[in-house]
Formats: C-alpha cells, structure tokens, sequence
C-alpha cells in the first residue's frame, strides 16, 4: 500500500512537470550572437537573427526615464492591457504564471500564450524573463493560435537617474495562418509599438 501511493505521488508530481512545461528557449547567450538581420537603425534599433532555429528579435531604446518607472510598469502584468494596446486580456493563472491575449490586425487569428516569467534586479540592472509554460486553466481554443514557445527577455540598465537603456528580445515565432514574407514586417512594427507604449504610459 505504501509502495502504490509512493508510486501515485511520483506519477502525478511527472504529470504536473509535462503540464507546465514546453521547451525552454533560453536567451542566456544572446548577448554572443553577432550576425543580427538590421531591420531598424535609429533611436529605436531593431534586429533578428535565426538562432537555434528560432526568429529571435530584439528592440532597444534610450528612455528619458528613470529605471524604476519602465520596470514598475513591465512587472505590472496585470495591467499590460493598458500599455500594451495589442494585449487585449490578462489572465492570472499563479502568482508568476499568466495568460496572455493578443488582437492581431484585419483576417489573422488571434493569437495567445501562457508564459511563467522570473525577475533579477541589481542596484546596476534589472531584467524580467519569460517562457512559455501548459496550464491546465488555459486550454487551447480554437479562437487563438497558441504561441507555445513565446519566450522574452526584458533589459533595463540605468544610464543615469533619469536616462535608461532598454533592450527587449523574443521569440518571433507567430506560427498559424500568419505568411512568412509578412514576419519581417511584423517584427519592426512589434519593436516600434513595444518601445513607444511605454514611452507614452511614462508621458
């Protein structure tokens, strides 16, 4: 009897870690990578680069904002609709793990993911990761396409009290019905509005 609940437990706590998890995408190297696809060269600067047979992009800014203001509202999940006017609903599924919505332009499908992120703050930096995670509150529907390895990393640094840098890399992966030639596209217009949103949250 022991042995059979001993075996019961280890079965569901296996169960638990195949519902959480898809694979991970880890940005730990990014800063490595040197052969970057030059979408935007200006005070917004824009690029990607296929890694790990993976799109991954990224967008950067100088702010004239504090550090803590830009983490206070990329760490305010709940409130992302706000800021993030493609970001049409926000589920909180555990206290690090959301559901997020997205409302994509004119005949493509809507688009959503789960995503269980981290944050690491120094007095020099403060990031905020993600990757995307199975919940068992948020089954796939036929009304959203699963993005089920969005994956992000979120960089500010201060500059100085009033100035700061900040970098966003992600998955660039839209999958479904969305056309390959559009990506490109698709990915300097996500780095403008993702880098102007917060600009004028902080306005």
């Amino acid at each position: 009897m022991i042995y059979t609940r001993y075996i019961l437990k280890v079965i569901i706590l296996y169960l638990c870690i195949i519902e959480l998890n898809y694979a991970e995408i880890n940005f730990n190297d990014v800063d490595s990578i040197k052969n970057w696809n030059i979408l935007q060269n200006k005070k917004i600067q824009i690029k990607w680069v296929n890694h790990r047979d993976f799109p991954i992009c990224q967008t950067s800014s100088t702010l004239p904002f504090s550090m803590k203001s830009i983490s206070n509202i990329i760490e305010d999940v709940e409130n992302y609709p706000k800021v993030f006017k493609r970001i049409y609903k926000v589920n909180i599924l555990e206290e690090d793990v959301v559901h997020i919505m997205l409302d994509m332009p004119l005949f493509l499908s809507n688009r959503d993911y789960i995503i269980k992120y981290k944050k690491n703050k120094t007095p020099d930096s403060w990031d905020f990761s993600f990757n995307a995670v199975k919940h068992h509150n948020a089954p796939e529907t036929t009304d959203h396409v699963r993005l089920i390895n969005a994956t992000g990393l979120w960089e500010i640094i201060p500059i100085d009290t009033n100035k700061t840098l900040i970098i966003y890399t992600w998955n660039g992966e839209l999958l479904g019905d969305f056309p390959d030639f559009a990506l490109e596209r698709a990915w300097k217009t996500q780095g403008n509005e993702i880098i102007n949103w917060i600009s004028d949250a902080l306005e």
